[in-house]
């Protein structure tokens, strides 16, 4: 396949246990060895996976870094709202877990127009948003709406707080009526007070009085959808994986963010461990598509490195095993427009029914679909799949042959030839479809057909790589990869690749 045809993307379909992550191992491996950066996620948490990362990473003198969720103390740490290159960029990140089917969505817009706002608060006052601070200041708006108050007052009106103590000495009823009604206290009624009365204007400002000026109570029931799923990803162990302290010494972790992974040409292993917690699995993995999506258009306009010595360009090396549990609305952007940023994506999924159940819509999973113009497909178990294929496919002419043979007897007496015998080949022409559905759903394991570049069809067979040796992999990636081994799905996968322990193996 030629290398130019790796940024029109790849789609891979198969149904489990008959080779899509063995096949994943294989492209990776020459990725990393060509030079690409190498990004893999793992929804589910493939240890030969992890290892043939690390030992092919450092065979090619590559960094190499491991973020799982299953994993917070031997994980790298990462911000997935922390890096952008506009602020609605936290607030999308943030909301798009969150269903928008029917009356949901307007709940959604609420929701993401309120961590807009805290977003814009949180940066003009210097701080960067993780999900950890957005759930506090999601709860306890008022303070984060008075320390910008105080520092916007500061700047356009000094000695305000002697006004605004003269107006709530003055307006001492009123406001504590308003103060009652609202929820919130005295004191930041207020400072609102002061600057409605004094007709001040900010944007920010305004739209944290428009918070505030809603009851508590009805406000929060408004965004209630936002705070389970903020729970979930401030809960324990994982709270400091994705929402890291910048400034705590202590934590030997590194921290990593996708500009900084492309131009050191590092390798990255992203395990969601999705079976513990599918929602957290993809929330978190919505939000670093949506985050590399943005650091693509950041490269179309300014390059790699900018404003530094231009590094040497590489091209990136997406790969997405189960997809279908990450994909969303950022997924789409990435697959149609940030071929031109260097990004080659290849998603791997069982069927196409599990996209378009989690986007929720055929047309959209269609339009997602089509921007893959390589397709491979292994053995699948629905016929709706291999079409994704076989719909590609023209007709063909197959020439028939069909054998005629004739005699008859001669009924004159006076005749020397006693019968006449005739034989025919006679060929005909029929259309038909070059490969149908059943071909595909009865192909054996590990073979597949490929439709590369849109038009040029292979079947093929993937080979399986040789064992590792692992007695150089350093002893917490060692203890990672044996927790994952531990589970009933990695047991067998494990069995099927061990056994015996041979050392080369070249089929299935």
């Amino acid at each position: 396949m030629a290398l130019s045809g790796r940024v029109g993307h790849t789609l891979v379909l198969g149904t489990t246990r008959v080779g899509k992550t063995r096949l994943a191992e294989l492209l990776i491996s020459q990725d990393i060895r060509r030079g690409d950066v190498v990004i893999a996620f793992d929804p589910k948490g493939d240890a030969d996976l992890l290892i043939r990362m690390y030992m092919e990473s450092q065979r090619a003198g590559r960094p190499f870094y491991v973020f799982h969720l299953g994993f917070p103390h031997l994980s790298a740490r990462y911000n997935p709202i922390g890096s952008f290159s506009r602020i609605t960029e936290v607030a999308t990140r943030t909301a798009d877990p969150l269903p928008s089917e029917g009356n949901s969505a307007a709940f959604k817009e609420f929701v993401w127009r309120f961590v807009n706002v805290l977003a814009k608060a949180m940066t003009t006052l210097g701080e960067r948003p993780d999900f950890q601070s957005i759930y506090a200041y999601a709860v306890d708006t008022e303070s984060l709406a008075v320390r910008y108050f105080s520092w916007w007052l500061d700047r356009i009106r000094p000695g305000w707080q002697v006004e605004a103590k003269d107006l709530e000495t003055a307006q001492a009823k009123l406001l504590s009526e308003a103060a009652k009604k609202s929820g919130r206290s005295l004191h930041t009624m207020a400072i609102m007070g002061f600057i409605r009365d004094n007709d001040l204007r900010d944007p920010v400002a305004d739209a944290l009085r428009s918070v505030l000026s809603n009851d508590r109570t009805y406000f929060e029931k408004l965004v209630s959808s936002l705070y389970p799923l903020l729970e979930k990803l401030t809960t324990g162990k994982i709270a400091d994986l994705i929402s890291p302290n910048y400034a705590n010494l202590d934590d030997t972790r590194p921290i990593i963010d996708w500009m900084g992974v492309i131009n050191q040409g590092a390798v990255v292993y992203v395990g969601l461990d999705s079976l513990s917690d599918h929602e957290v699995a993809s929330a978190v993995g919505t939000a670093m598509f949506a985050d590399l999506t943005s650091v693509a258009g950041q490269i179309y306009k300014f390059g790699v490195g900018a404003g530094q010595l231009p590094p040497e360009r590489r091209k990136l090396a997406l790969h997405a095993d189960e997809f279908n549990e990450l994909v969303g609305d950022a997924f789409i952007p990435m697959v149609n427009k940030a071929g031109g940023a260097g990004y080659q994506v290849t998603a791997y999924t069982q069927t196409w029914h599990d996209v378009e159940a989690k986007v929720g819509n055929a047309a959209k999973a269609m339009q997602i679909g089509g921007n893959f113009t390589t397709r491979i497909v292994l053995r699948v178990e629905n016929t709706e799949t291999a079409e994704i294929l076989t719909e590609k496919l023209p007709e063909v002419d197959v020439p028939t042959m069909q054998v005629a043979s004739m005699a008859s007897d001669s009924n004159d007496p006076t005749d020397f030839a006693e019968f006449q015998s005739r034989n025919e080949d006679r060929i005909s022409i029929e259309r038909l479809p070059m490969l149908t559905p059943a071909d595909l759903v009865q192909l054996p394991k590990g073979q597949a057909f490929a439709l590369i570049e849109g038009g040029q069809l292979w079947k093929i067979r993937i080979p399986l790589a040789d064992s590792l040796d692992e007695t150089d992999v350093p002893k917490d990636i060692e203890d990672m990869a044996q927790r994952m081994r531990s589970s009933t799905a990695s047991q067998d996968r494990g069995k099927l690749r061990r056994r015996h322990h041979p050392r080369k193996r070249s089929g299935w």
